[in-house]
């Protein structure tokens, strides 16, 4: 989403590891919004490595970044 602050923090720590991403605007697509809720999630940023997902800016985000380095 164009105005998600937490998203903007997410792509950029994305980009800074030099970790490649896809954004999924779920206000843009029904489909990406019904990938979100599979996870149980309501909101973003939403970040899918795998079948792990994670919810907005938290340590998990932070260790699944990590793993992927």
């Amino acid at each position: 989403m164009d105005d998600c602050v937490e998203c903007s923090v997410v792509k950029q720590m994305l980009t800074a590891e030099g970790i490649p991403f896809e954004i999924r605007n779920i206000t843009k697509s029904e489909e990406y919004k019904k990938e979100v809720e599979k996870y149980g999630f309501l909101g973003v940023p939403v970040t899918v490595v795998g079948d792990r997902a994670v919810k907005g800016l938290n340590q998990e985000l932070v260790e699944l970044i990590q793993l992927q380095k």
